[in-house]
């Protein structure tokens, strides 16, 4: 991204917005970005299936049942990232996007994840696994 991009948002918005230089966008269609990560998976801060930790500032917006997300470990991947896998172009469909997100996505989101920890199991992520392989090379 570019230098000081956080003051225009948190939130990426359609397929290319003008804050991700080129190389980044490079990075993130095929979510090479998320490499570095997988040092967190190795030291254990981080599991490679689970909820996607969330910016500060949404996470400030969570009700008690969705505060359980933080009960686990992050993942780099999880069912909401799939479901969601597009959520720059589903986001720039909206007149305010930063408002569909906390309304709209980050709520269903959080319900998708808030299921996958009440049923998490090996399985269950090996899955996980494959269909974001699927969903990032198709």
């Amino acid at each position: 991204m570019i230098q000081n991009a956080e003051k225009t948002g948190l939130l990426t918005v359609g397929a290319r917005d003008n804050r991700i230089t080129k190389v980044g966008f490079f990075l993130r269609k095929y979510k090479l970005d998320e490499l570095p990560q997988l040092l967190n998976v190795l030291i254990g801060d981080m599991s490679f299936v689970g909820p996607r930790p969330e910016v500060r500032k949404y996470v400030d917006l969570y009700n008690k049942e969705q505060l359980n997300v933080l009960n686990v470990k992050p993942g780099i991947t999880d069912l909401a990232s799939i479901r969601f896998i597009n959520e720059n172009e589903i986001l720039a469909g909206y007149e305010n996007p930063e408002d569909a997100y906390i309304k709209d996505i980050m709520p269903l989101k959080l319900k998708i994840n808030l299921e996958y920890i009440s049923k998490a199991n090996v399985l269950t992520d090996i899955k996980i696994i494959i269909q974001t392989i699927f969903k990032v090379f198709r």
